[in-house]
């Protein structure tokens, strides 16, 4: 298992990989860290003399709703009959660290904490049974959900789409497989959000081949698969962490843009 982070140091982005406790370059051998790397030099000074950035810059970012049963029944909503599938851009996407800012005359804005898989091999129409073989690993990512405006509108775009509402990250973690994991959100500190993976509605090896059949996908591209009971709003001064379970700790502070 690798830890794969994508990092800032003097001026320079690069690729990074965390193994048996060792933090070294990745040289690329195809051009991207998905056509393969090997170790090189370590990093000066690790990851306290770098910037952690979002380890990948996803195509595309495909999310599903409401796919923990205690979710929905906390939103009031019926179980979906087939995965609930919206888009997040990619100018959404911050890092670990960067600022989540509320939009202004927004309302209610609340975190979801979820865990996201990155996509490795070029995949269409995959069955449930190959879809391992087309995850390059797994990552954190906070659903940032401008609930107000969900509430009165039928579709999930708008309230989805501001800038910094994916924080993503720290790291990608390789060898991912199917193991329940834990998922949890904490806010200053205080659980939020705890649940499993065990208990997802549509499990992830069906997401990749529901979505798959749908819409091709490249490497890079991110599939969150949904957020546990607990969603609650953000306030400026906060502080949020996603936490999945073997994959990482993602912190945001929060702050009125």
């Amino acid at each position: 298992m690798d830890r794969l982070y994508r990092l800032a140091q003097a001026g320079e982005t690069f690729h990074a990989v965390e193994r048996d406790g060792q933090l070294r370059r990745a040289i690329l051998e195809h051009g991207d860290v998905f056509g393969g790397y090997r170790l090189g030099d370590p990093v000066g000074g690790g990851l306290a003399a770098s910037r952690v950035l979002a380890p990948v810059v996803p195509r595309k970012i495909v999310c599903v709703g409401l796919n923990y049963k205690d979710h929905a029944t906390e939103v009031g909503k019926k179980l979906p009959p087939e995965p609930l599938l919206f888009f997040k851009p990619t100018t959404a996407v911050i890092g670990p660290g960067d600022t989540i800012r509320l939009p202004p005359g927004v309302g209610r804005v609340d975190y979801e904490a979820e865990l996201a898989i990155v996509i490795g091999r070029r995949a269409h129409r995959v069955p449930a049974a190959r879809a391992l073989d087309h995850i390059f690993g797994a990552t954190c990512l906070n659903d940032v959900t401008a609930r107000d405006m969900q509430n009165k509108e039928p579709q999930y775009t708008r309230c989805k789409s501001f800038d910094t509402f994916a924080p993503l990250g720290p790291s990608i973690v390789t060898g991912f497989d199917l193991a329940p994991r834990a998922v949890e959100a904490w806010v200053n500190g205080q659980r939020r959000q705890a649940s499993s993976t065990s208990k997802l509605i549509f499990p992830i090896d069906h997401l990749v081949e529901y979505i798959t059949f749908v819409m091709t996908l490249e490497p890079g591209d991110v599939i969150s698969t949904g957020t546990p009971p607990g969603i609650g709003p953000l306030e400026p001064g906060d502080v949020v962490t996603v936490k999945v379970e073997g994959v990482g700790e993602l912190s945001n502070p929060v702050a009125d843009e």
